[in-house]
């Protein structure tokens, strides 16, 4: 992107793989500003773990949500609007048919790798002021069909790698195999676990991954419920910290509703309450491979860090 002028108006859509989130941000002159977010939950990859498509519903839904998208950008003076799509796009046989309905409406959407998107994931909280001190910081972001994992630490040079992973792990692709009961029983979530944590590995750093960060709604939404929250505040969310132990059991009382007993949880965002209860299992197992005792939350995303890369921020 070229350097933003004072005042100028920017757009990113986020198409993931559960749910579509738009970002509109003003710059002030030294950083982008948030004018505007929203998050919907539209199911993209619903079944496409097992079919290998994306479904033309979950693509009529989604197409309405990135639609609405770019009619705010467009309301609030976007000069530029981006939409991007993830795990979902890039696994189905049947991305193109998205992509061309998708220019078709006048909201063109492109693909973005996995590396790229675990990328920006990292620097959205390597730039994140509120973590700034941070000498050792691993993220976990655990989306619909896939959990991105970056744990860096600060070297003379500036940020120095240490894991950089994208795992075949997520909610909706787990809410079509193993824990497709809505509620499921002790046999099924020890299944989940026992194939998660082969597929995760042997702990991380043990003792050594620093800040955890926790990104996308699974954190997030935990805070919300936590605190009781009935509308979107992210300046009450962003920056508090979940422990391990309330992660586990979090884990344990989700997983014993159903869906229609998850939708009525105070603070739980719409639609989340099919897929919710298997990304909090998922980030307890990825905590627990890192041996981290609590995880930080953040509201950001690769969608703020790619801004700011436009800027060298």
């Amino acid at each position: 992107m070229s350097r933003p002028v004072l005042g100028e108006v920017r757009t990113v859509i986020d198409v993931g793989s559960n749910s579509v989130l738009t970002l509109v941000a003003a710059w002030d002159g030294d950083a982008w500003r948030t004018v505007h977010e929203s998050s919907c939950v539209t199911g993209l990859g619903e079944g496409t773990k097992t079919t290998g498509l994306l479904s033309d519903a979950a693509m009529t839904r989604t197409l309405a949500a990135v639609e609405r998208g770019f009619a705010d950008a467009r309301r609030l003076g976007a000069a530029r609007v981006e939409a991007w799509a993830t795990m979902a796009a890039r696994i189905a046989s049947n991305t193109g048919d998205f992509l061309r309905l998708a220019s078709a409406q006048g909201t063109p959407i492109g693909v973005l790798s996995g590396e790229r998107e675990a990328e920006l994931g990292f620097l959205a909280v390597a730039n994140d002021p509120a973590f700034r001190d941070a000498e050792r910081l691993t993220i976990i972001d655990v989306g619909g069909h896939s959990t991105e994992l970056v744990a860096a630490h600060r070297s003379s040079g500036g940020w120095a790698l240490d894991v950089h992973k994208s795992y075949p792990i997520g909610t909706l692709a787990l809410r079509s195999g193993v824990l497709c009961n809505p509620s499921p029983g002790p046999a099924e979530r020890m299944r989940a676990v026992s194939d998660m944590d082969e597929a995760i590995g042997l702990a991380f750093l043990p003792g050594k991954c620093g800040t955890t960060v926790a990104l996308g709604a699974t954190g997030t939404n935990l805070i919300t419920i936590r605190e009781r929250m009935t509308s979107w505040e992210p300046s009450l969310v962003h920056g508090r910290y979940l422990l391990y132990e309330e992660v586990g059991r979090s884990a344990g009382w989700l997983l014993d509703l159903n869906d229609e007993e998850r939708a009525a949880i105070v603070g739980i965002e719409p639609g989340r309450e099919r897929s919710l209860h298997i990304g909090v299992l998922i980030l307890e197992r990825f905590l627990y491979a890192a041996r981290s005792e609590r995880c930080w939350v953040s509201t950001r995303g690769w969608r703020h860090a790619l801004l700011e890369t436009s800027v060298g921020l």
